[in-house]
């Protein structure tokens, strides 16, 4: 049972976490790998708007996308994206990214092999990873212009999407986590937490919702 407090303090962090940018045209849209589809559905939507005339999707696999992804996030990303019409000769595929900061390095690493010029990225994730995105790339990806968006909908839809609400509580938190010690190890810029962001994420903390935590010396960005 998750209490009335609890889920108040989910919704500020939800909130914390997209970075509310207005999506404008930019050269270049990038779909970070993960286990949530969406995210490709998102970057197409954008593309069909004509919010940027090439995508890349970025990710390798991870022990909670082997199954459902055995190609890779890229790939499978790629593959949606032809599905649902995007032309396969605007989309690049990096297949080799297993964490955030390898996604933006190895994403701009491609794209000026393949002398692509870009001076603004739409940054395509989860919709409670838009910060933690926003944050690496601005640290990995300087001197361009980073526009962070994700599938718009609300933390009920997106525990419906789930349909673990522990799990996305685990992850709201494990990514506040990562916003907070990232920048003085080099993988982030820092970003200012609310107090009472800070607050709600300590009381989650207390609360148990700790299974996304970095408890080792050797963190994933």
């Amino acid at each position: 049972m998750i209490s009335a407090q609890a889920w108040a303090d989910t919704r500020r962090l939800w909130d914390y976490h997209q970075m509310g940018h207005t999506v404008r045209p930019c050269s270049v849209a990038v779909g970070l790998g993960s286990h949530d589809l969406g995210v490709a559905d998102a970057a197409v939507a954008l593309y069909k708007r004509g919010m940027a005339p090439l995508l890349v999707f970025t990710g390798a696999t991870s022990p909670t996308t082997r199954d459902r992804m055995p190609r890779g996030e890229a790939v499978h990303y790629r593959e949606r994206a032809i599905e649902l019409g995007v032309p396969s000769s605007a989309v690049l595929v990096e297949p080799k990214a297993r964490n955030t900061g390898e996604n933006i390095r190895f994403s701009k690493a491609l794209l000026e092999e393949a002398g692509a010029e870009v001076s603004s990225v739409l940054l395509i994730s989860k919709p409670y990873e838009e910060r933690r995105a926003y944050a690496t790339a601005c640290k990995a990806w300087p001197g361009v212009e980073i526009i962070s968006a994700s599938t718009p909908m609300t933390l009920t839809e997106y525990v419906d999407s789930i349909q673990d609400a522990r799990l996305v509580i685990d992850m709201l938190v494990g990514a506040l986590q990562r916003l907070l010690i990232y920048p003085e190890q080099g993988f982030m810029i820092e970003q200012p937490v609310p107090e009472d962001v800070l607050e709600a994420y300590e009381r989650l903390c207390r609360e148990g919702f700790t299974s996304r935590l970095l408890t080792t010396d050797k963190p994933s960005t």
